[in-house]
């Protein structure tokens, strides 16, 4: 292909231009070979004719396409050229705000002039393990490169900032350091990281000061050693410094200042600690006003100095250190304003004594006044012979004074800078460092000296470093390739090199001159243009002769020969020298003392050389000059840069007036060619600049190939074939092992093909489109003449049909009209006839009713007065014969009276009473054997039932059996058999309790009916005792009838004898109502335990017959999974009934012994009482009675008096309880009434306002103490409620549990077996969820539970085991109230707990699991704690099981605090899990495929960059990020975690997603494009649909996409019209005005046919958004979390049903 093919019509060019520089046209007509002239067009269609010549003027410089302006990188550009490098930097430094951009391997930065977001510490976290160029340039990405490229290739490595004063040096090394301080923190807490930081405010306060190009320009180079350990922490730093700008201490050119140093101590001058140095403004000070201007706008010096002082403190210079640093500096500003007045004789000057600032000098320094004094005025000169001393004209004094402030400042300098270095080393051993070098870059000014010579000097030598650094990668690229290469030409500067420090160059020149005594730099530059007059690089002025010039790589300098001797010697007086070094303070002594073995001492450079007696070896030291030094360490730094990997950064300065985003052009073309950015281009460009993948060159030109090349699998083949076929010169591209490589302008040639093909391609489809159009419009106009035809046929058709309706309705209206007509006529006529036949029939029934109702009444009315006649009759028949009962009774009853009377008094009523003992002793053994009959039925039932229940269990048995036998698994129901077999065991020992209680309860009754035998005997004695008793008395009375004595005795006897009948009379009545009062008890138990049975057993009769349909209807259904499960439930449920009915039947049991106890000892109280009966009663009759038989039956009543008494002592405690309770209740109730009384004396006291005041507050508080009591009454009967509830459960339990086992015996023979094996757990009664432990297994449970735990042992059991198992054992410790126990126990587990987590602190699944275990935990503590407020979700039995003795609030505080920091953790350990995978599956994974496009170019990644040994970075898809998230999701949930805690971390996690996926968004150019957002927005809906499946919508998750879903649409919008941008500023809330303006500026086209964002539209959207107060904030915070709550859910589980795995190892706890 022929260069002039390219220049044809419409090609756009680059002329030469004297403003711009550069200037775009467009060719207008097509330019062909052997023409002088080209026709142009320029931008504003000035027409041009651009003469050109093989030799003279050479074609203009072709223009890039549209779609490769922008770039990243300089050299993806298609035409490699200066107009193209400096127009890419102007479009991205002024409409898209960049101002870095790559050029190959350099990083150029252009000086903003403002603050720009894009230093944060969440930029650091973006750039962070990204390769170089996946990113948007940056300075960050470089640090990254280089720190990557240490910890991969073990090679130390070294970022060169560089450039002009102004253009940000120092800025971009203070970023480098920050970023490396960042990522590569101290993994100790010795804090490097921040010292290393801390050395730059110090450093800028003592080397920086203000210029007329730069309000902070360094007056030093430095070179930064950040030293890195194995593990690449940092572990110190070191520091070197060159060429520090001495002569600013003591001269500022105008509008400059002096160091930044001195103008901070004025400013604070005020401050107590500083009023000892005297300062006062910055303007009374010589050296701090020379530039009429002390200070800089938005700066303060006195918040600096601040600054300054934490930074020497925290680098660990003592305050006293600090103190004298001060003073020293304080004292050079005092030594400016020494006033030196002239003699008369010119040759001489002198110093006033007086002088102020003379002595604040010496007091400062601690000096004596009078030879400071001297020897500022006067010198030695020292000859082989004799010392003399001379004196100094004022000029030469003031000259001596200004070095040797000079001296003291670089002293100074020195001293600070070594004890920085001292601050950042390390006692460990540095494995590998990372140097940032910030040096001056290439400087001409108008008047250049010897600064500017050693500057450009440093320069060549490392653009001579950099070129072959380039050209030695350039041909690195080629070889990796295997493309054959030749020798690269490019531009050496070693000449230029030689001519300055070769023998016999220029600094040798210049330290020869200086050691002759009467050296001039005249005859310096003699020298110079006698020796190199010669010299390619060297000229000679015409117009003068103390000038030369050297023709550096950048540009021709002109240097002034005046003053380089002066400033190569750097002269200082020894004299001067020697009194600092007798200073009073150490400090000053030992700064001066120290520097004597190392720089150079000045005042040998002055005088006469010595003679060789002369002991002056330092003196040796001190003959090396500035330049012979400045070369030293130049050679050493270069050796240090050879020794590592460079990485470049060059700093641009965009103009000269500080403007914020303005660009000259010419003044930036100047600075790309001194910086070797150009020289990088032509490099560049000289060999293969443009270099492709095979596969992107595959899918950008596919559209070049055929159709049979595209079905082809080989596509290095196709992509060579299509190749040479396009391009028929060979030379023109190069086939590579993974690229293509291009020469400059092939790839536009290529794209021009394209381009071609597309436009082709769109006037076919135009031409298709327009004739489908035209078709489509034919179709419709024939479309609508058929509707019309359609439509107008159809109207008429209408019409008739509507006729023939009309017509057709008319006759139907007639016919209907005329029918009605006559039936109405008929219906009249009917109505007449009906209603005439209803009103006759009606009369005559209504006058046979009124017959039949006058009958009827005269019946009524006979039969009345015949019942009234025979009542009356009745009435008085009746009255006679009760009047006649009655007399007759009356009569009766005197008579009966009086013959009891007579009978009471004989001894015939003691049978009749003890005839009744005998009645009530039959009917007490009657009752015993009804109750003893109904215990016989209630032992009858009992063993129906346990038969029925042994049946059953051994139905169940032979069912288990038979599906054993049938399924041939029976191992799965080994349990249940061995379940079934202990049940067993427990019914036998029921049955065998049952036999021992009716044993006992046998052995009982056969002792009762002994007992009622033996009455009876004693009954018989007592009977034939009383007949002989009687017949003695007889005897007795009728031999003592004349005795008087025997009478007096009888008659008080018989006294005695009726008062014990009396007393006796009163048991017996008291007897028979105790007797009564239990036989009602006894009935009215029976009864309501008889209906209460009778209810339950129907209620389970019902249940019974539902429970047996349901299971006919299941049984007759197929067999299929639910059934299994229904099978296995029932089963468990019939083998818990077992469990419960041997519990109830020993409860059952335990009832049945009470109350036959209860009935034995009513038994023998009746014994005891009938006994009494027993007793004689003694006749009190008039017979006469027998001396020895009164005296026998007196006897006999005393024994059953003591008897009666002895039976009564139980009774007269009771009744004397009860009138002691009486007692007290009369004491309450006066105490009540004289309270009352009170009450009512001071209410009648009171106004009637008052009283009623009064009134009502005393019944408010008797209706308070009335409700309180009647609560405590409610809350009993609650109780005795609930347990006579609990009663009736068992029983009901009884017949539910028997029947359901029943019933699972037939519906097991159906049901195949169970294919899960489960272990049911017998509940046991006592256990009331506590777990008991021993003070010396703590540490064994905590071992056990917590340390050794792996969560995966219990996944089949309970969630959240640990935490119940631990809140039991707490439990316990409560219960005994041990709080040394719970104290212990809590503490062991918080600390166990946190040692887990820091053992597996990247384990996701373990650091779940303690979190879901420590929330539970707390909850637990809340549940059980007895707040009101935790316990309205208990049931009864949790409420029961609540703490009774510790409040543990505090402890629930720590819970809670380790809980956040196990959740801080978790989302820490799942960001670091999913954070890799974000990048690559939400932007780079094509989830539509075929969608994504190829750019024309994109960046030339270095093979540095990548980690081609591991196969490059691993990537992955949207489904792998979603898989790791449903992963997370299902470990959470299934470990028990909360639901709204899964919700918490889901929402942090996709908070996560959102802020790396925007952040990387905002910072890479290849991602912002339509296809990009259409793949972005498909990945967010399926990152939601995702929640939607989870049920995770509701956790606010989505929310948090909403920023980058907006992005997405961004990318997706129209962006060209106003309408467009007032749409972007309603859609984008969740974005912020610069993170917009980003993504517009970002947003790249995939091909020529898309049109970029213009640079008004975007102004037209931040003017919009100006309302906005946004953050000026650009990246989203990837570290920003949302607050965490844990909100309190109870659980439902009770303790006492816990279940602890045997495989837990958990024996040493016993279950209380």
């Amino acid at each position: 292909m022929s260069v002039y093919e390219l220049y044809t019509k419409f090609t756009r060019v680059w002329i030469p231009d004297p403003e711009d520089v550069w200037k775009a046209a467009e060719i207008i007509r097509d330019f062909k070979e052997g023409e002088s002239l080209l026709h142009l067009k320029l931008e504003d269609e000035t027409p041009l004719e651009y003469p050109v010549g093989p030799k003279s003027n050479p074609l203009p410089f072709l223009r890039n396409p549209d779609i490769l302006v922008g770039e990243n990188d300089l050299t993806a550009l298609s035409y490699l050229h200066e107009p193209a490098v400096l127009h890419n930097l102007k479009v991205r430094f002024l409409e898209s705000n960049n101002i870095y951009t790559y050029c190959g391997i350099v990083l150029v930065a252009i000086n903003p002039y403002e603050q720009l977001q894009i230093y944060g510490e969440e930029v650091i976290n973006a750039y962070s393990g990204q390769n170089m160029g996946d990113m948007d340039p940056h300075i960050f990405a470089v640090a990254e490169e280089a720190y990557k490229q240490m910890a991969r290739d073990e090679r130390n490595q070294s970022i060169i900032v560089s450039g002009e004063s102004g253009a940000g040096k120092t800025v971009s090394a203070k970023y480098a350091m920050r970023f490396f301080a960042t990522v590569g923190g101290s993994s100790t807490e010795t804090n490097v990281e921040e010292k290393v930081l801390a050395s730059s405010p110090i450093m800028e306060a003592i080397g920086n000061a203000k210029t007329t190009r730069n309000d902070n320009s360094s007056r030093f180079g430095k070179y930064i050693q950040i030293g890195f350990s194995r593990h690449y922490h940092i572990i110190g730093a070191n520091m070197r410094t060159y060429l520090l700008e001495k002569s600013r201490v003591v001269f500022q050119a105008e509008d400059e200042r002096n160091y930044h140093i001195f103008y901070q101590l004025c400013a604070s001058a005020s401050l107590p600690e500083l009023r000892d140095l005297s300062l006062t403004s910055a303007e009374d000070f010589t050296y701090t006003s020379l530039g009429e201007n002390i200070f800089i706008e938005g700066v303060n010096d006195a918040e600096d100095f601040k600054k300054t002082r934490e930074a020497f403190t925290l680098l660990g210079i003592k305050d006293s250190s600090q103190s004298n640093i001060f003073k020293i500096m304080a004292s050079i500003l005092h030594l400016g304003n020494v006033a030196i007045c002239p003699e008369r004789d010119g040759e001489s000057c002198h110093i006033s004594r007086d002088d102020l600032h003379l002595k604040h000098f010496c007091r400062l320094l601690g000096l004596e006044l009078q030879q400071m004094e001297h020897w500022l005025c006067h010198r030695k000169l020292v000859t082989a012979s004799e010392t003399y001393v001379k004196t100094m004209s004022s000029k030469q004094a003031a000259n001596a004074r200004d070095a040797l402030a000079k001296h003291i400042y670089a002293r100074m300098f020195d001293w600070i800078v070594e004890h920085i270095n001292m601050a950042l080393q390390t006692s460990s051993k540095q494995h590998s460092f990372i140097g940032v070098l910030d040096i001056y870059g290439f400087e001409t000014f108008e008047v250049n000296s010897f600064e500017q010579f050693c500057i450009n000097y440093a320069n060549e030598k490392l653009q001579q470093q950099f070129n072959s650094h380039v050209f030695k990668l350039e041909q690195e690229e080629y070889m990796k390739e295997q493309i054959p290469w030749t020798l690269i030409d490019f531009y050496d500067n070693q000449p230029c090199i030689d001519l300055i420090e070769a023998r016999l160059g220029v600094l040798d020149l210049l330290d020869e001159e200086c050691k002759v005594p009467k050296g001039t730099d005249q005859n310096w530059a003699q020298k110079l243009y006698k020796q190199h007059s010669s010299s390619a690089h060297f000229q000679k002025p015409r117009m003068s002769n103390t000038s030369f010039i050297i023709i550096h790589f950048a540009d021709k300098v002109e240097y002034q020969c005046e003053g380089f001797l002066e400033k190569n010697r750097d002269t200082v007086y020894e004299e001067q020298i020697n009194i600092l070094k007798a200073s009073q303070f150490q400090l000053v002594a030992d700064l001066f003392h120290e520097k004597d073995d190392a720089p150079p001492s000045k005042t040998s450079r002055v005088n006469v050389r010595a003679a060789k007696s002369t002991p002056k070896a330092p003196n040796k030291e001190h003959r090396k000059t500035v330049g012979h030094q400045f070369r030293s360490s130049l050679h050493l730094l270069m050796e240090t840069l050879n020794a590592t990997t460079p990485h470049y950064v060059r700093c641009i300065k965009p103009n000269d007036y500080k403007e914020a985003f303005s660009f000259d052009s010419r003044r930036a073309v100047q600075q790309l060619r001194a910086c070797g950015v150009l020289e990088t281009i032509r490099i560049s460009a000289a060999g293969y600049p443009s270099r492709w993948t095979y596969p992107d060159f595959f899918s950008r030109y596919r559209v070049l190939m055929q159709k049979s090349d595209m079905m082809s699998a080989d596509k290095k083949l196709v992509c060579k074939n299509l190749l040479e076929i396009l391009i028929k010169e060979p030379d023109m591209f190069q086939f590579g092992r993974t690229k293509i490589f291009f020469r400059a302008g092939q790839v536009a040639y290529l794209e021009k093909l394209r381009a071609d093909k597309f436009r082709a391609a769109c006037i076919k489809i135009q031409k298709t489109v327009r004739g489908w159009l035209q078709r489509v419009r034919y179709r419709k106009i024939r479309k609508s003449a058929v509707t019309l035809q359609r439509y107008g046929r159809g109207y008429l058709a209408r019409r008739y049909a509507e006729y023939l309706r009309l017509t057709r309705a008319a006759l139907l209206c007639q016919k209907q009209y005329r029918m009605v007509r006559v039936r109405r006529a008929y219906l009249r006529v009917r109505q007449a006839v009906v209603t005439i036949q209803a009103y006759t029939r009606g009369m005559f029934t209504r006058r046979i009713y009124w017959e039949f109702l006058l009958h009827h009444k005269a019946m009524i009315i006979q039969k009345s007065v015949r019942s009234w006649l025979q009542r009356k009759k009745f009435r008085r028949a009746r009255n006679a014969a009760v009047v006649i009962q009655c007399a007759y009774r009356r009569m009766r009853a005197k008579r009966q009276l009086k013959q009891l009377k007579i009978e009471a008094r004989s001894a015939e009523h003691l049978k009749k009473l003890n005839t009744g003992m005998e009645n009530k002793i039959v009917q007490l053994q009657r009752k015993m054997d009804d109750q003893s009959k109904e215990y016989k039925a209630h032992n009858e039932q009992l063993l129906m039932a346990n038969s029925s229940l042994g049946s059953e269990v051994n139905k169940l048995q032979k069912e288990l059996e038979q599906i054993r036998g049938q399924q041939g698994e029976g191992g799965q129901l080994t349990s249940l058999q061995d379940e079934l077999e202990r049940l067993r065991e427990e019914l036998q020992e029921a049955y065998a309790e049952r036999k021992r209680l009716e044993e006992e309860h046998s052995t009982e009754k056969l002792g009762l009916k002994q007992r009622v035998k033996e009455l009876e005997r004693e009954n018989s004695l007592l009977k034939s005792e009383k007949e002989e008793m009687n017949q003695r008395i007889l005897q007795q009375s009728k031999s003592a009838a004349e005795d008087s004595s025997v009478s007096q005795r009888e008659g008080t006897l018989q006294t005695e004898l009726d008062g014990e009948r009396q007393r006796y009379q009163n048991l017996l009545r008291e007897f028979s109502r105790l007797e009564q009062r239990c036989d009602n008890l006894k009935e009215e138990l029976s009864l309501t335990k008889r209906q209460e049975l009778e209810s339950e057993n129907k209620k389970l009769k019902n249940d019974l017959n539902e429970l047996r349909k349901t299971i006919a209807e299941r049984a007759s259904q197929n067999s299929s999974s639910n059934e299994l499960q229904d099978s296995y439930n029932l089963l468990i449920s019939q083998l818990k009934a077992a469990n419960e009915e041997l519990d109830a039947r020993k409860e059952e049991v335990l009832i049945l012994r009470t109350q036959i106890v209860s009935t034995a000892q009513l038994q023998e109280k009746n014994e005891h009482i009938q006994e009494s009966k027993k007793i004689p009663e003694l006749n009190n009759s008039k017979e006469p009675v027998d001396k020895e038989e009164a005296l026998e039956a007196y006897h006999g009543l005393c024994e059953s008096k003591r008897l009666l008494e002895a039976q009564l002592q139980s009774q007269s405690r009771q009744h004397k309880d009860e009138l002691e309770a009486l007692n007290t209740q009369i004491e309450l109730l006066k105490a009540d009434i004289e309270k009352k009384q009170e009450i009512l004396n001071h209410t009648m006291s009171l106004s009637p306002e008052a009283q009623v005041e009064y009134s009502v507050q005393q019944e408010i508080t008797r209706l308070t103490n009335d409700n309180l009591d009647l609560k405590e009454l409610v809350e009993k009967l609650e109780k005795n409620e609930r347990k006579l509830k609990k009663q009736l459960r068992i029983y009901m339990k009884k017949v539910q549990e028997l029947e359901a086992s029943q019933a699972a015996g037939l519906t097991s023979r159906s049901k195949p077996e169970l294919s899960r094996q489960v272990t049911v757990q017998r509940k046991e009664k006592d256990f009331e969820g506590m777990l008991e432990y021993y003070k010396d297994d703590e540490a064994l449970l905590v071992k056990t539970l917590i340390t050794d735990f792996k969560p995966n042992t219990v996944t089949a059991t309970v969630p959240c085991l640990p935490a119940y198992i631990l809140f039991m054992c707490i439990r316990h410790a409560d219960y005994i109230n041990d709080d040394q126990k719970v104290e212990s126990l809590l503490t062991s587990t918080i600390n166990g707990i946190k040692k887990v987590l820091k053992k597996n602190n990247d384990d996701f699944e373990v650091t779940s699991f303690w979190l879901a275990n420590s929330s539970r935990l707390l909850h637990c503590l809340k549940q059980y704690s007895g707040d009101e407020v935790f316990m309205t979700q208990n049931t009864a039995k949790q409420n029961e099981h609540c703490l009774k003795n510790f409040d543990l609030a505090e402890y629930r505080q720590v819970l809670s605090d380790l809980s956040i920091q196990i959740y801080q953790q978790l989302i820490k350990v799942a960001e670091g899990i999913i954070q890799p995978m974000i990048v690559s599956a939400m932007l780079e994974s094509e989830s539509i495929p075929s969608l994504a496009g190829v750019k024309p170019m994109g960046y030339r990644n270095r093979s540095s960059s990548m980690d081609t040994d591991g196969g490059g970075p691993s990537s992955y898809t949207l489904e792998a990020l979603i898989r790791q998230l449903g992963q997370f999701h299902g470990i959470m949930r299934d470990q028990g975690l909360d639901p709204e805690i899964v919700g918490q971390v889901v929402r942090q996690l996709f908070h996560c997603v959102n802020a790396v996926t925007l952040n990387n968004l905002l910072l890479r150019k290849d991602v912002c494009s339509w296809s990009n957002g259409m793949q972005l927005r498909y990945n967010t809906s399926q990152m939601e649909e995702w929640l939607r499946g989870n049920n995770l919508y509701q956790s606010k998750a989505a929310a948090t996409l909403e920023p980058i879903i907006q992005a997405a649409q961004l990318l997706q919008v129209k962006k060209k019209t106003s309408q467009d941008a007032e749409a972007i500023c309603s859609l984008c809330t969740a974005l912020n005005t610069q993170q917009i303006v980003k993504i517009l500026n970002l947003y790249t086209p995939l091909n020529e046919f898309e049109e970029r964002v213009t640079v008004s539209f975007i102004r037209n959207i931040q003017n919009r958004l100006q309302e906005r107060n946004d953050p000026p904030q650009l990246l989203v915070d990837t570290k920003h979390t949302f607050p965490v709550l844990f909100p309190y859910t109870p659980s439902a589980l009770s303790l006492e049903t816990l279940h602890i795995p045997a495989s837990l190892g958990l024996d040493f706890l016993i279950r209380v």
